[in-house]
């Protein structure tokens, strides 16, 4: 038996290739009992806390560990067969294999948790602005990812024996080329990032600058959608709105109506002032009216009226509730001027001729 096991098989010992068998076997073995048991006492244990991220954590790292165990029982396992390295030099290879997938694994294990650091900063960020938010963590998660596979690449070239130095030095000749041709892609770029951190609007507000006006539809990596009230689409490059002034609308708590009405010079001053204090008190009942602040005066003797400045606020901003507001309020006004007898005024005017015209006349054409 034991002159048996002792005989080569393509110049190995049989009892090796048993060895070969067993340690792979092993592996397996070990490796299942990591996905079936431990890990699931792992996730049991995570779904208990209120720690969120633990289950994200576990569900990243298991395939890459699992991997891992199955490398390095394959790798122990040709160890073990010691096949003489006149015929193959395998242990020179799998020595040179081994750092180079475990690089590989550990890339793939980083790669994973990329997206937990994106899902955290996400959360992080959602108190604020949940659509920014979002933007925000795809973009961090795509450029952790970018980040990863650059440095692990760069881990596995040195691996594999090749000069790392010579590969940077080429990279940053490469590198000032690309950077020189593409300026206007990563200041593009840098103000999306300047956009999602200031965050000066988010899709769906209405906003102005310059001669653009209308409603943001998109916010992307390059530039930003605006769709303008006419419909059309405005496809604004994001370096420019980091540039210019931004008027967004609908960061307004309230919105303003500020207008003036004239009344005709022949108004009584007493039906005048009732006119002043039936306005406020009109303003004051009306529900779409802000309370903590409006203006109803006389301010000015125009040209041609009597004019009374009204200043106030809207409670909604919604451009149709403001609207809507603004005539219902319009209206009330125009009853109670008539309710008093007053009559708005407009643009006249008056030509008096003295006793001097008159004296000039000849009296055959009187």
């Amino acid at each position: 038996m034991l002159e048996m096991v002792q005989k080569l098989f393509l110049g190995i010992p049989i009892y090796r290739y048993g060895f070969f068998i067993l340690i792979i076997f092993f592996a397996f073995l070990i490796n299942k009992i990591f996905n079936n048991v431990i890990i699931r006492i792992l996730k049991k244990w995570a779904a208990k806390t209120r720690f969120e991220y633990d289950d994200l954590f576990i569900e990243a790292i298991y395939p890459p560990i699992s991997a891992l165990i199955l490398l390095s029982g394959f790798i122990f396992a040709f160890l073990t067969l010691n096949i003489p390295k006149d015929v193959v030099n395998i242990s020179g290879f799998l020595h040179q294999t081994y750092p180079v997938a475990f690089s590989v694994i550990a890339v793939w294990t980083a790669y994973r948790l990329s997206d937990l650091l994106s899902f955290i900063l996400r959360n992080f960020f959602a108190a604020g602005d949940q659509e920014i938010a979002i933007q925000f963590s795809d973009l961090f998660k795509q450029s952790l990812r970018i980040l990863v596979l650059v440095i692990g690449g760069i881990m596995i070239v040195q691996n594999l024996g090749y000069s790392v130095s010579s590969l940077l030095t080429g990279l940053g000749i490469g590198g000032l080329a690309v950077a020189l041709a593409a300026q206007d892609t990563l200041s593009n770029f840098f103000g999306t990032v300047v956009m999602l951190t200031d965050r000066p609007f988010q899709v769906g507000d209405w906003v102005q600058f310059g001669d653009v006006d209308g409603k943001v539809e998109t916010i992307g990596f390059r530039s930003t959608r605006i769709r303008t009230w006419s419909q059309s689409l405005m496809i604004i490059p994001n370096k420019l709105l980091t540039s210019e002034i931004i008027q967004n609308w609908s960061a307004m708590p309230k919105r303003r109506v500020k207008m003036t009405i004239g009344v005709t010079y022949d108004s009584p001053r007493d039906k005048l002032q009732l006119l002043l204090e039936r306005i406020r008190t009109l303003l004051k009942e009306d529900p779409g009216v802000d309370q903590n602040f409006s203006l109803v005066n006389f301010t000015e003797f125009g040209a041609s009226s009597l004019d009374i400045f009204i200043y106030y606020f809207t409670i909604s901003t919604k451009w149709s509730d403001h609207l809507s507001i603004r005539e219902r309020v319009n209206f009330k006004i125009m009853q109670q001027v008539e309710e008093l007898g007053l009559s708005f005024a407009f643009p006249s005017q008056t030509v008096y001729f003295g006793n001097q015209l008159e004296q000039k006349v000849p009296p055959n054409h009187v």
